[in-house]
């Protein structure tokens, strides 16, 4: 097993709740609820090992990592606080209501909201400096330090709390620091993201194995003003448990896979879905009308732009008889899937063009109040999500698509900001918050 990291970030403050800016300074305490908040994601990681807690000094952060620990009840390391792990300084700001300093500082305002890597401050002493650009370098230096601590052929389980935008920071950095990554990002307090990372030739490789899970809390963060799109990926199939590869070929969903399905459907009955859509090949049809069983009013499209990968030559084989005729080939999917051509199939580039197509057609379709259900493929689902992150062809194995895992996107009322990744690949519905589907075999 990789390099596990648990990113956390603490729960409801009481500048939170008073909607003030709070940044670097320790002027605000964690709420009752947020210790609650805390203490329900620490039972929810009981039966995750750990093997070392770093943690912000900030009150708010350390308070939510003792509560976390006495919900966890299970042995665990001593915390490390860290500075590494501060919130980004707004030091001009700190304590504003956010109304107030809508109200007082309109254009730096908007700057933070829709450029924030612009945003330019002066502290008291004088000294101009750019907020999100110190705590990038502030996160790159963190990882670093991390990565020497703990080493990627390893297995540890490192759990990480801190704040907002640090933990963005470091998300983004782990991603390559993609072009307006920021505001593509939302972590909600004390949601649960984890990173998975390995060994690579140059630099480490990394999985997004989730984002920003709330459910200890709640099925799905709040809905923001504009459409949300719910992108799931089709149950398990016999051939995903076997590990061959599936493309376009029309493998049924197996009895597992219906089972998952079934608790996607229980795990998003109460989110007023009104739309739908589907690949048209058979295995996320059915996941989609299973999960629609409670959402008997909605009616399901089908799109082709939404069927899997074409393997060509490589459908229907296990790996193992792939490397028999395509070794070399296959290893280059596998470091660089961006140039390769599938023997009689597609490329990524295919897949890209139409999936990104027609996932941009279906938002298209929706209204601000609408929330509507995308079932597809291991394949579409991260070409769609890298688009969405910023990322390119060449970064497809950074995003984890569990059989019947659960993302949200936000798209915004603003049309100049990117669609917010709310959250990926959600399984929690399957009993634990560590994604145990199948590997499959993409």
């Amino acid at each position: 097993m990789p390099l596990r990291l648990l990113l956390v970030r603490h729960g409801l403050s009481s500048f939170n709740k008073e909607r003030r800016i709070q940044g670097r300074d320790d002027l605000s305490n964690l709420s009752e609820e947020g210790h609650e908040q805390a203490r329900r994601l620490g039972r929810s990681l009981a039966e995750v090992p750990l093997d070392a807690i770093y943690s912000s000094p900030l009150r708010r952060a350390a308070s939510t990592t003792t509560s976390l620990l006495e919900g966890r009840n299970a042995a665990a390391p001593k915390p490390v606080f860290d500075d590494g792990l501060l919130e980004v300084d707004l030091n001009p700001w700190s304590g504003l209501l956010i109304d107030e300093l809508k109200q007082r500082f309109p254009e730096p305002y908007d700057t933070w909201k829709r450029r924030p890597m612009e945003l330019e401050l002066t502290h008291s002493d004088g000294r101009s400096y750019s907020p999100l650009g110190e705590l990038m370098q502030q996160a790159r230096s963190f990882l670093e330090t991390l990565l020497q601590l703990h080493a990627l052929t390893g297995n540890d389980t490192v759990l990480v709390v801190a704040h907002n935008a640090i933990l963005r920071c470091l998300m983004l950095v782990m991603l390559g620091e993609p072009d307006h990554g920021f505001r593509r990002l939302r972590v909600d307090n004390t949601s649960l993201s984890i990173f998975n990372l390995r060994s690579g030739e140059r630099e480490p490789q990394v999985q997004i194995e989730c984002l920003n899970s709330t459910t200890h809390l709640a099925p799905l963060p709040p809905k923001t003003d504009g459409p949300r799109l719910i992108l799931v990926r089709h149950g398990e199939t016999d051939w995903n448990r076997a590990g061959r590869f599936q493309g376009q070929i029309d493998i049924p969903l197996n009895d597992h896979g219906r089972q998952q399905a079934a608790a996607a459907e229980e795990f998003l009955k109460d989110i007023p879905i009104n739309k739908a859509w589907s690949s048209s090949l058979s295995r996320p049809t059915e996941t989609a009308e299973i999960i629609l069983r409670s959402h008997p009013s909605v009616h399901l499209s089908q799109t082709d732009g939404l069927v899997e990968i074409g393997h060509g030559a490589w459908e229907g084989k296990l790996e193992s008889e792939i490397r028999d005729d395509w070794s070399e080939l296959l290893d280059t999917w596998k470091r660089a899937p961006e140039t390769v051509q599938m023997p009689d199939g597609e490329t990524i580039q295919d897949v890209w063009a139409r999936s990104v197509r027609s996932w941009k057609e279906i938002a298209a379709q929706l209204t601000n109040e609408d929330t509507a259900l995308v079932v597809a493929h291991d394949a579409v689902n991260k070409t769609i999500l890298c688009d969405l992150l910023g990322l390119t062809p060449a970064d497809i194995w950074m995003v984890k698509q569990g059989n019947g895992g659960v993302t949200v996107v936000d798209i915004p009322t603003d049309s100049g900001q990117p669609a917010v990744v709310t959250c990926l690949n959600l399984t929690s519905h399957f009993g634990s918050v560590i994604d145990r589907t199948a590997a499959g075999a993409l």
